[in-house]
């Protein structure tokens, strides 16, 4: 069977793997549990809605470009035991990434600091005087790490729409907001 996923007119193919359960004596596979090894369950999708920024989608269209191209690799390759296991993670990955293409809502950037939104930097202090910084973004492009937080989070929940000056409790801490751009 094949699944065709359309982005903007370009079309990829990629195979599902819901074939019917067989026995191992029908297949190449050397074993059942090689062929279990070819199979990943898919990667969850949130149930939040799929807001992202400008770059976030391009980056997101990187991704699913690389799955594509792994996948491609993969097929490549003689051994079909071994073909099918290095094309497993690109397939699951390429079969998520095409989702968060299809459902991506892009947010363009807030042209108001007056309160914290989607898209906004926000600067606050904690009760302990340490002081952050993060931009709100969507799911799969939040990494705390280099500064960016999910909307979904619990943080950016509690700040969305506060303004300047504004506290909010986070985790038995008093978060102060002291600048949005």
């Amino acid at each position: 069977m094949q699944d065709y996923i359309n982005l903007k007119g370009y079309k990829e193919f990629w195979p599902t793997w819901n074939e019917p359960d067989m026995s191992v004596a029908f297949t190449k596979e050397e074993s059942a549990e090689t062929a279990s090894e070819t199979f990943l369950p898919d990667r969850p999708i949130s149930s939040h809605p799929n807001l992202v920024t400008e770059s976030g989608l391009k980056a997101l269209e990187l991704q699913l470009h690389q799955a594509h191209t792994a996948y491609e690799a993969a097929q490549k390759i003689e051994d079909i035991n071994e073909r099918r296991r290095q094309a497993a993670i690109p397939l699951r990955d390429a079969r998520y990434f095409a989702a968060r293409v299809r459902t991506a809502q892009v947010i363009a950037d807030p042209t108001s600091t007056d309160a914290v939104a989607f898209g906004n930097t926000v600067t606050f202090r904690r009760d302990d005087g340490r002081v952050q910084t993060y931009r709100i973004v969507g799911e799969d492009e939040a990494d705390p790490k280099a500064g960016t937080i999910s909307f979904a989070s619990p943080v950016a929940r509690l700040l969305l729409g506060k303004t300047v000056g504004e506290e909010v409790a986070a985790s038995g801490q008093n978060l102060e907001i002291i600048s949005i751009s």
